[in-house]
């Protein structure tokens, strides 16, 4: 039987604003992506997951959406982005949407109605306002903090100028976080995802979708309560439940994506259920060490967790949140964790990029759904000197500046030429964030030019891919401490992680994220060897 194409697809993110700019106003737009619908295609994605492009203030990057059924006009117009989704079709490629259901914009009608009409405000049962604790309210409702860096609450001011109740935002102030305990919540979304779907939209990609559901007494974090108040609550199952009958209703289904930071492996299964979403970001693979045994445990407890609910596994090596993956992997510490990004902290830029390319040959080996971010396949690294002039990101600024953000991850690609703004935009535009001047040879058009660049590795490793490992079987190889070397099918990918070159299994090479030297691996390089005895007993798809 045909596999749904979401269990072994290659989804490419795009992060609009900074993609490609089709007006030269210095910001990404939807003219922009349609443009290099081409190299898309070529790169041999199967779906690109465009992070919210709905109109808003931006105050998060788009994550404080204003209205769901417009698109920000800086990226264009809602004909432009039903006809991206049309071209994109037309030559293979399928579109993810983001939907944000833990918050929106401080713009959002609902929002504006809430404050404008005062305390009294039958808008305000969307919202989560409660009056603040001490004689005076002067205090906030509880001792909720935000995950950008601060107090979770910010206080209002009544229409005649008076300090009013305070609102709950678990992001930024401009976030305002809804009530899910309202039915006109639950109903608008519906509603929303069924617009996109209509319009030709494959599926949804949730943000932060362990958080949407809130304990209605608000307690402290720590309370006597054996849930947390706000984070992978029980209810929050009936959401999704509810999310998956709508897109079953759709011919071909449309698929459900979640956001799940978890610690739990177990319980991050649960939304896996076959009633639930049908895939989820894996994070652990994402932030682990690139040590052999620390990446052997993290592969095997995740498909351990996902073989009994029959979901398909996701391998993510970097997004718009996280530092790249050339620049962390460069580093003493090679895990990641939004703490450790704190301060400037010293990269091998060379070792790095070495690591990352075999990065994406074992991630790409692995079976299930592979995600790309873009830049990724360009080896771009972090840009970690950005004035502060020009720095964006709410976390920089709610952490008072002891937090970087996450501009450095979402500078906008560069296309070609050897001056900014690198085809980003037409010559003499100025990019939203500045590029670096060293990047000419980051450039689409150098590393096509370029056998043994960054993007012809992954140009050549998703044919493969497509064309091998489709629905082949997964097992480990015996192999050497420090070398992680496992068969899919008929191919056997092998990464070496240890200090010395290593030999690769029997067989004949297909692709190499390094030069062999005298037919043995180095050290962080992978090869995809086809093998002469292919394993096909036991093991997960």
């Amino acid at each position: 039987m045909e596999q749904p194409w979401w269990r072994d697809a290659v989804i490419y993110q795009v992060y609009v604003r900074s993609f490609a700019d089709g007006n030269g106003d210095g910001v990404g737009d939807l003219a922009g992506v349609r443009s290099r619908l081409g190299y898309l295609r070529d790169l041999g994605v199967d779906a690109l997951w465009f992070t919210p492009w709905y109109e808003s203030p931006l105050a998060d990057g788009g994550y404080d959406v204003a209205d769901y059924r417009a698109i920000e006009p800086t990226f264009g117009t809602l004909a432009e982005a039903e006809a991206l989704i049309t071209e994109a079709l037309e030559v293979g490629i399928k579109t993810i949407i983001d939907i944000v259901p833990n918050h929106v914009s401080d713009q959002h009608p609902w929002f504006v109605a809430a404050i404008d009409d005062g305390p009294t405000s039958g808008m305000r049962e969307r919202f989560w306002f409660r009056p603040g604790r001490g004689a005076d309210g002067s205090e906030p409702p509880n001792g909720w903090m935000s995950i950008f860096g601060d107090a979770a609450w910010t206080r209002t001011k009544n229409p005649d100028g008076t300090k009013g109740d305070w609102y709950l935002h678990l992001f930024a102030p401009a976030q305002p976080d809804l009530n899910w305990d309202d039915d006109a919540v639950q109903a608008e979304h519906e509603a929303v995802i069924r617009f996109w779907f209509d319009r030709g939209a494959a599926g949804i990609r949730i943000d932060s979708a362990a958080l949407a559901i809130k304990d209605p007494e608000l307690p402290d974090v720590g309370g006597a309560d054996d849930e947390h108040p706000y984070v992978d609550r029980e209810e929050i199952h009936d959401l999704y439940r509810s999310w998956r009958t709508i897109a079953d209703g759709y011919d071909p289904p449309r698929a459900l994506i979640g956001e799940l930071w978890l610690e739990d492996a177990e319980r991050f299964a649960r939304y896996l259920r076959p009633d639930e979403l049908h895939g989820a970001f894996n994070f652990d693979f994402l932030c682990c060490a690139w040590e052999a045994n620390a990446l052997r445990a993290c592969i095997d407890t995740t498909l351990r967790i996902h073989a009994p609910v029959g979901a398909p596994p996701s391998w993510v090596l970097s997004n718009h949140d996280v530092t790249r993956v050339v620049t962390r992997y460069g580093r003493a510490d090679t895990t990641f964790s939004f703490a450790a990004k704190h301060g400037l902290v010293p990269t091998d830029l060379e070792l790095g990029e070495r690591r990352a390319r075999a990065a994406a040959l074992l991630a790409a080996a692995l079976p299930g759904t592979l995600y790309v971010y873009q830049g990724e396949e360009l080896g771009l690294p972090e840009v970690e000197d950005l004035p502060p002039e020009h720095i964006h990101d709410p976390m920089y600024f709610q952490s008072g500046g002891t937090d970087p953000g996450r501009d450095g991850c979402r500078v906008p690609l560069p296309w070609s030429g050897t001056v900014a703004p690198f085809g980003f935009g037409p010559d003499g535009s100025t990019p939203w964030l500045p590029q670096p001047a060293g990047w000419a040879d980051r450039t689409v058009a150098a590393e096509i030019a370029d056998d043994t660049s960054m993007l012809t590795l992954y140009r050549s490793v998703i044919e493969l891919r497509r064309e091998r490992l489709h629905g082949a079987t997964f097992a480990w190889l015996p192999s050497p401490a420090d070398v992680l070397s496992f068969s899919r099918g008929d191919v056997a990918c092998t990464v070496n992680l240890s200090s010395q070159p290593v030999e690769p299994p029997p067989g004949v090479i297909l692709v190499a994220s390094l030069p062999l030297a005298d037919g043995l691996i180095p050290p962080d390089g992978a090869v995809w060897i086809e093998i002469s005895q292919p394993n096909d007993q036991g093991g997960p798809r």
